[in-house]
Order: structure tokens, then C-alpha cells, then sequence
């Protein structure tokens, strides 16, 4: 039997099934699946996985960045298959699609970046790991096997930390190191302000920093002394059963826990991080370098001169600065300058279609964020794979209906801006 491609192999799967009267649990549309992943979630979880920085007028200018260009296809072109595969850093990808770093995935499963993980292994698509994981490293790269796996670091205050982060990055096998620019402060969320609520505090979404050797050494200089624990309010005891239980996989009291997660948000960050911090982070490492949070051109020509190895156009999805450039915007500017630099998009990416988009505009590959993270909420692995099936399916047809034959033939010619 001719191979049909991801595309129409989905498709024929969802019709068949639904031959049946079963429709998929996880809903294709990106409404819906905000939608179903919401019913599923507690008010907090939800605020924080899709809440964005003050109005929110950031998500929705990269939403409607993606909106205002449109493809061009060309008739008679098509091909009976297409080739989705793309090459970064010497490595050979099934698609341009990557799972971005997202943190505190316990906040969509109890599983979180396991799932996650497991998942992107199944389907053969790379996956960044968060700083902010809820799952150390090492035991989502012991379930991903061969799949590319890639490290994404907050640079806090504590350089031995920080390197410590690096040092076991490669030795767990990732192939690239992601430094995040964009999060050197904690933007300003209304949706988590009202609640009250930053899972930080509880232990949530730390598990890299309770897994290591240098974070830990540190947490016996930082208790508290005798005599000063705090009072025993209702809220408090519910906060501190919640550390207890985080503390127990890493063998830490509560006491510890609480000085832990003290410990971690006076240090995860670093307002003053700067271009010469660069030159240090190539000292540690000799995997590939990436900067994510880039949007100036001039950022991307420093970038050039400093030698950093590949660049991700990026606004965070909207979650840091409220009235921002959407990324897409500055893909094409960034691109023009970045060379033979590889340029990655994150923020905004929802759909087949919106990845076509990104790549006609330059970007050689794509990060999807939330999507993943709807699916994950709903369904644990099996809503990972399904959200990543689903997008890839409809890139493929973009592509055949496009005429176009394989993801790196994607340009200018194929956008209307």
C-alpha cells in the first residue's frame, strides 16, 4: 500500500474511528482544545498554563500575527509524498517540530514532563526540557531513548548551580543547550496575581533544582534558625502537606522544602544577565548554544559576533511583557541578519498551517507550547501524542496542497504578507 503520509493517515484514522461513534478525546481545533483542557483543570493549574503578561495583548498580537499572513499555493505542483524531515546541528529530524520548555507540568498531569517525554519519544519529536521541570532531567532522557532531547536554562544567581545544570544536561544526552533571555524577570501575570497563587512557592516545578547536588548543598546553610518557624494558620498547614509530599521523592523534610523553595525564588533569577555571560556558558559546554527570546536584529547580529549557534524568535507566548512585538513579526528581520545561523520560532504556534507559515518566513524549525500542554491536561501521554499527530497531519497537507514536496522548500514565494 502507498504511503499516505502523515496526513491523510490521520485523517483516515479519525474518520474510521468515528465510523464507529468515537470521536477523539482530545479535539482538534485550538478552541476546543483550550476548552476541554480548562473542564479538566483547577482554577490555578488553568491560570497558569494559559494566563499571559498584564491584558494579554501579547498572546493575542501573536495569534494575530499568524492571521495576517497567508499562504500562496501553486496548482499542478503536488507530490504523491512529502518529505517533512529538517536538519539542525548535524542531527537528522523526522519534522520541524519541537516541544518547547514548559514549566510546572504537574499543573496539567500528575505525570507532567514524563508524559511529556514518553510521548515525544512515540512520535519522534524532540523535547526541550524546562529548568522549571517537575520531572528531574535524567529520568525523562531515560524514557526518550534515541530521541533528540534538548536543555533549556534559566541562568539564576547561583553560577554553580547554573553549571551544575549544564554538566548534567550533557550527561543525560542532550544536543543543544537553550539559554532563555526573556526571563530574567518574572513578568507581570494578572491571572496568577488574583489567585494568589505562584506554584513556586509549593515545591511545584522545581524538581531540577531538588535533584541536584549543588542546589541541595546549599539548603543547610538556608534553614531557618530555632525558634522561627512560621504560625500555624490553616493555609500554611495546607502548604506545608504539599511540600511534605513534594519533599518525600528527594528525601528532604519539610523544613528543607520550605527552605528549598525560599531558596529558589530569591536565586532562579538574574536581572542583570549580560552578552559577556556568554563567553562563560562556552567555557562550560560544547554543545550547541541557543538563544531564546531573541526579536531585534541587533540582538541577532550581537548573537553572530558572539558566536552563539543557532537563534529561537521568541516572546515568550506572551507571558512576559504585556503590549509586546509578536514574534512572528520579527521573524523575517531576525532571519535577514542570523546568516547561515539557524533560526527556531516559539510563541503563537497552534496549528499545521501556522508551522508552514513560520517556515516559509525563514524559521527552520518550530516550538509548540501550550497545544501540547492542553493535550497533556487532558488526556496525559496519549493527548501529548495526539496534539502532535494533529499538527503534523495538517502540516503535511498544508505542504501537498501548497505543491510543495519536502518542509525545506518553503519560502518567501509561498506567504502573502
Amino acid at each position: 500500500m502507498t504511503n499516505m503520509g502523515p496526513g491523510r493517515t490521520r485523517q483516515t484514522q479519525v474518520y474510521v474511528r468515528g465510523l464507529g461513534g468515537e470521536r477523539p478525546a482530545v479535539p482538534v481545533a485550538p478552541e476546543r482544545l483550550q476548552a476541554a483542557a480548562q473542564a479538566k483543570l483547577a482554577a490555578a493549574d488553568f491560570a497558569y498554563i494559559a494566563g499571559g503578561a498584564g491584558a494579554e495583548r501579547t498572546m493575542r498580537a501573536n495569534l494575530a500575527a499568524f492571521e495576517r499572513v497567508r499562504l500562496l499555493p501553486r496548482g499542478l505542483s503536488g507530490r504523491r509524498e512529502r518529505d517533512l524531515g529538517v536538519e539542525l546541528f548535524g542531527q537528522s529530524l523526522g519534522s520541524p517540530l519541537l516541544l518547547a520548555p514548559i514549566g510546572v507540568l504537574e499543573a496539567a498531569h500528575a505525570e507532567a514532563d514524563l508524559a511529556v517525554a514518553r510521548a515525544a519519544a512515540a512520535e519522534g519529536v524532540p523535547f526541550i526540557f524546562s529548568s522549571q521541570a517537575s520531572v528531574p532531567m535524567e529520568q525523562c532522557a531515560a524514557a526518550m531513548g534515541a530521541t533528540p532531547r534538548w536543555f533549556q536554562l534559566y541562568w539564576g544567581t547561583d553560577d554553580e548551580v547554573t553549571r551544575s545544570f549544564v554538566r548534567r544536561a550533557e550527561a543525560c544526552g542532550a544536543s543543544a543547550i537553550v539559554l532563555t533571555l526573556d526571563t530574567t524577570l518574572l513578568g507581570w501575570r494578572p491571572r496568577d496575581l488574583d489567585l494568589g497563587s505562584l506554584p513556586f512557592l509549593r515545591g511545584r516545578g522545581i524538581a531540577q533544582y531538588l535533584s541536584d547536588p549543588v542546589f541541595r548543598s546549599r539548603l543547610d546553610a538556608s534553614l531557618p534558625a530555632p525558634g522561627t518557624a512560621p504560625p500555624r494558620t490553616a493555609a500554611l498547614l495546607r502548604a506545608g502537606a504539599e511540600l511534605r509530599a513534594r519533599g518525600r521523592p528527594y528525601h528532604l523534610s519539610l523544613t528543607q522544602m520550605r527552605a528549598a523553595a525560599a531558596r529558589f525564588t530569591a536565586t532562579y533569577t538574574r536581572p542583570d544577565l549580560g552578552w559577556d555571560d556568554l563567553s562563560r556558558l562556552r567555557e562550560w559546554t560544547g554543545l550547541p548554544i541557543l538563544l531564546k527570546g531573541i526579536l531585534h536584529p541587533d540582538d541577532a547580529r550581537e548573537a553572530v559576533t558572539r558566536g552563539v549557534d543557532g537563534l529561537i524568535v521568541s516572546n515568550h507566548g506572551g507571558r512576559q511583557i504585556d503590549g509586546e512585538v509578536a514574534a512572528l513579526d520579527m521573524l523575517p528581520d531576525v532571519v535577514a541578519v542570523a546568516g547561515d545561523l539557524p533560526v527556531l520560532l516559539d510563541s503563537g504556534v497552534r496549528t499545521g498551517s501556522d508551522v508552514a507559515k513560520a517556515l516559509a518566513l525563514g524559521a527552520r524549525a518550530v516550538l509548540l507550547g501550550r497545544p501540547y500542554v492542553y493535550g497533556l491536561a487532558i488526556a496525559g501521554e496519549a493527548g501529548v501524542r495526539e496534539v502532535i499527530q494533529n499538527v503534523l497531519a495538517e502540516f503535511d497537507l498544508t505542504l501537498g496542497l501548497l505543491g510543495v514536496g519536502a518542509a525545506r522548500e518553503l519560502g518567501a514565494r509561498h506567504v502573502v504578507r
